[in-house]
């Protein structure tokens, strides 16, 4: 009994931090233009973060994923592809080292392990607990108005050329305080996120073969329960 409560302890964490990787994953695209000549203004910046996430339909990627947990300094590493579309709609397909899916719509969020042949469910209301969260996935919200956002300290470049900004919840008691995007000083895609939460474990993804607005359906963001797997409603 203690450790079915232990595992699904876990899936929820992992609910939790895909919410909050996901709710910025739309303002990661920056116009070629951007920084030309040097660093523009971050208000400039911030202005054409935004319009990039209003104009910003759909979003597919492949990722390698980072999780390092503090307490038992172990590391895990899996790798997918990750799906989104306006509004609030999301897939996580993981491929290794096992077979998951992460699927989010407005209405529901499933997590279905085909190896336990289980599947752990979640109304999203509940999931995307922050308002500020929910406005932005919905295609309402204002960066600026959520977030603080900065140019990397002290550093606003890596050290192969390449772009580092951190955005800062405006809302009390976020889990985390900061996320922090490389963004390719190319083509200005991003290559990774990362963030520390409240007890300093971490995360970090890496992103390849970005796709922007290429029409997904609805129906990725949907699921039913195949036969024979058991179905577990999260706290």
């Amino acid at each position: 009994m203690m450790k079915k409560k232990c595992d699904k302890n876990k899936l929820f964490v992992a609910l939790r931090a895909a919410a909050v990787i996901s709710s910025f994953f739309w303002a990661l695209i920056l116009p070629s233009c951007l920084f030309a000549d040097g660093l523009a203004p971050i208000d400039e910046t911030v202005g054409r973060l935004q319009k990039v996430y209003d104009e910003t339909r759909d979003f597919q990627a492949g990722f390698v994923q980072e999780t390092t947990v503090k307490s038992i300094r172990k590391t895990d590493v899996e790798e997918g592809v990750v799906y989104f579309k306006n509004p609030r709609q999301m897939l996580w397909d993981y491929h290794k080292p096992k077979a998951k899916k992460l699927i989010i719509n407005e209405r529901n969020a499933w997590l279905y392990l085909p190896q336990d042949k289980a599947v752990y469910t979640r109304q999203s209301a509940l999931l995307f607990r922050s308002e500020a969260l929910i406005k932005f996935l919905s295609g309402l919200g204002r960066l600026g108005d959520d977030f603080t956002i900065r140019y990397a300290e002290p550093d606003a470049i890596d050290k192969n050329g390449n772009y580092l900004l951190r955005l800062y919840p405006r809302e009390k008691g976020a889990s985390y305080q900061f996320l922090q995007m490389t963004l390719d000083k190319n083509d200005f895609h991003i290559l990774q996120v990362s963030f520390d939460d409240v007890m300093d474990n971490a995360t970090v993804l890496k992103f390849t073969g970005i796709k922007i607005n290429r029409g997904l359906s609805s129906k990725m963001f949907q699921f039913e329960v195949p036969p024979g797997v058991s179905v577990f409603e999260m706290p």
